[in-house]
């Protein structure tokens, strides 16, 4: 009934996924290259989690 109260953990991995892609290319934009790649490897983790979660999701 109170389905729309609960927090949704992929809308929130997404938005963390894109927060990360979004200072990455900032990063790479400022040729800042060691962050660049630090900040994809981490968004590269958010996908594999938010994969994850669709996956068992779907289950």
């Amino acid at each position: 009934m109170f389905g729309f109260l609960k927090p949704n953990p992929e809308k929130k991995l997404r938005k963390a996924y894109d927060s990360k892609l979004e200072q990455a290319m900032h990063a790479q934009r400022n040729g800042d290259m060691r962050l660049y790649a630090d900040l994809t490897e981490q968004s590269e983790k958010i996908w594999q989690q938010l994969t994850e979660l669709k996956q068992t999701g779907a289950k």
